[in-house]
């Protein structure tokens, strides 16, 4: 039972979600404010039940296009493992508890967990991803406003600069995730009738869409600075990562996506969490380095 509960929350994908808005939770909290582990729970609570009943709605929403996918095609629901009614209620229950939860920590939390889902559930499943060769774009802002919910349960001012930061970050990254992904399964969106950049346009046209946010990407994390304070483990993680992560790419441009696919994958992939966790690092680090 657990593993077709995990299969229809997408289980792997909500583990990354909490870590974002982990991220931007410890961003957000206030250092003079002493720490609780109710409210940390209940954020984590709000944030988890939330992604996983809104990413269990998705699949109840696209069951007829998973049946034409092979990726997709062994998910509960296609399977027949769990009826299309129980899966709308659990995602039902579980997106109302997580919304709830968070608005118990603040209004603009509660807030900004509604609008993920009516961008994700609505105009994303409904009219971006079917329709649009780019609908990864305005789709990227669903997925970043986990590590915005996190920063805004501790601190409602979500356009801060390190708030921004951590969006842009999180925004950014999403397209060469997803536009990697939709070259490795190609065939499977071209099955499902879904627009996507390597459907439309070919592998060529979608690596140098890939090239472009990269860059984007790359130039906000070394950037940082500029966004909130930063200390000697800048300097250590963000320029590396952002090094090899270029490094990668051009060896994947240069081969036009046939080699070294899966190593820039996860050099996108971590690099996310390292620009991400460099700031939180470098906020609390005087906790343990006696640093005022």
């Amino acid at each position: 039972m657990f593993k077709i509960y995990s299969q229809l929350t997408k289980f792997g994908i909500v583990i990354f979600v909490l870590l974002a808005g982990l991220a931007g939770y410890a961003t957000g909290y206030f250092v003079e404010t002493p720490f609780s582990w109710t409210h940390l729970l209940t954020f984590v609570g709000g944030l988890y039940f939330l992604s996983s009943g809104s990413l269990a709605l998705n699949q109840w929403q696209e069951i007829e296009l998973d049946k034409s996918m092979p990726r997709t095609k062994n998910r509960p629901l296609v399977t027949g493992a769990l009826t299309p009614a129980a899966a709308l209620i659990i995602s039902i229950t579980l997106t109302v508890l997580g919304v709830a939860m968070l608005f118990s920590l603040t209004a603009m939390a509660g807030w900004l967990g509604i609008i993920s889902v009516i961008l994700y559930n609505g105009l994303y499943t409904y009219i971006w991803k079917p329709k649009w060769i780019f609908g990864a774009v305005p789709g990227a802002i669903p997925g970043a406003l986990p590590i915005t919910i996190g920063y805004a349960s501790c601190n409602p001012d979500i356009f801060n600069l390190d708030s921004v930061y951590l969006f842009l970050i999180m925004f950014l990254w999403q397209m060469p995730h997803f536009w990697l992904l939709a070259m490795k399964y190609k065939e499977d969106y071209r099955a499902g009738q879904i627009p996507t950049l390597p459907t439309a346009l070919g592998d060529q046209k979608t690596l140098f869409h890939i090239g472009l946010y990269t860059f984007c990407y790359v130039g906000v994390a070394i950037a940082s600075p500029f966004f909130l304070q930063t200390s000697w483990l800048y300097v250590l993680a963000v320029f590396p990562f952002a090094f090899f992560l270029m490094k990668e790419f051009f060896r994947l441009y240069r081969s036009e996506g046939r080699e070294r696919w899966f190593a820039f994958f996860m050099w996108v992939n971590f690099s996310m969490l390292v620009f991400v966790f460099v700031p939180v690092i470098d906020k609390w680090s005087f906790l343990f380095l006696h640093r005022v």
